[in-house]
């Protein structure tokens, strides 16, 4: 009993304002200090916004042959990809002749294909951090987007009490905006509820596989992501990003982030959900 309210307690008492100021007294950081929201900008938006859609595009092409409902309904998308769609059916023609199917990537390979590197969660290789996050293939160079940090967005005014107990994937954005990243529990469901909520027929509007161990956007892995230690300094550093809204509908659904709330402000919030690492 006594060891379970130690290790409930460990897990909460950053909560506590009193315990914060004593801790932060007692041990040195290494943070980076971000006063304004727009000093926040290590990579451009710019080249933030070029990487997912490159990264997203070539999700979609690799898996041409499962978007045909939503390539049906977007007639000035399907022109963008009609010489790969007749490639994709040459494909299926001969495949259908000759019984050898040609090869799809696996999300990873894609994104080597497309960034030059993988990225995977595993055991964090520091002392009782639980999972990390490893670079397995490739190079990333400096100033690159690694991953993204995906969970249900909620807005200051939003209930988030319950989900948050015991919940050490809450992460603040500079605005007050908290992003809950717990792929299990009632946050799992949380999630799950909401992205089914705002999907549109073949169109989802979220990712959902990121609560799962079989990730359809590689990239969703920024909650495992751990902070710096005494004996390891930090290699990368969070970076908020607003989606527009112009993102390309038939992309969305690598986005893994959804807004808690479904009200007539619900569309400007989105375009602030998603934050990447």
């Amino acid at each position: 009993m006594l060891r379970e309210l130690r290790r409930r307690w460990r897990s909460y008492k950053y909560r506590f304002v009193p315990w914060l100021a004593l801790n932060l007294r007692r041990q040195r950081r290494t943070l980076r200090y971000v006063p304004e929201s727009s000093q926040d900008k290590i990579i451009a938006d710019e080249d933030v916004f070029e990487t997912l859609l490159k990264t997203f595009k070539a999700l979609f092409i690799n898996d041409l042959s499962r978007q045909a409902d939503i390539l049906a309904l977007l007639p000035e998308v399907k022109c963008q990809y009609l010489e790969l769609l007749s490639v994709e059916q040459k494909q299926s023609e001969v495949k259908s002749c000759n019984h050898q199917g040609h090869h799809v990537f696996s999300p990873e390979e894609v994104l080597f294909n497309t960034l030059g590197f993988t990225v995977s969660r595993d055991r964090s290789s520091l002392v009782s951090a639980g999972t990390g996050v490893f670079v397995t293939r490739g190079f990333v160079p400096r100033g690159t987007v690694v991953s993204m940090y995906p969970g249900t967005v909620y807005r200051k005014h939003e209930p988030i009490f319950f989900q948050s107990l015991g919940n050490p994937f809450i992460f603040r954005c500079i605005d007050g905006v908290l992003i809950d990243g717990n792929d299990k529990g009632l946050s799992r469901s949380v999630y799950r509820s909401c992205s089914r909520r705002d999907q549109l027929g073949p169109f989802q509007m979220s990712d959902e596989s990121w609560l799962t161990a079989t990730l359809q956007n590689p990239l969703a892995v920024g909650q495992y992501v751990n902070n710096c230690s005494h004996e390891k300094s930090a290699n990368v550093c969070y970076q908020e990003f607003d989606v527009p809204g112009h993102f390309p509908v038939e992309l969305k659904q690598y986005l893994p982030n959804i807004v808690y709330s479904h009200d007539i402000e619900r569309l400007a919030a989105i375009e602030r959900a998603h934050r990447v690492v």
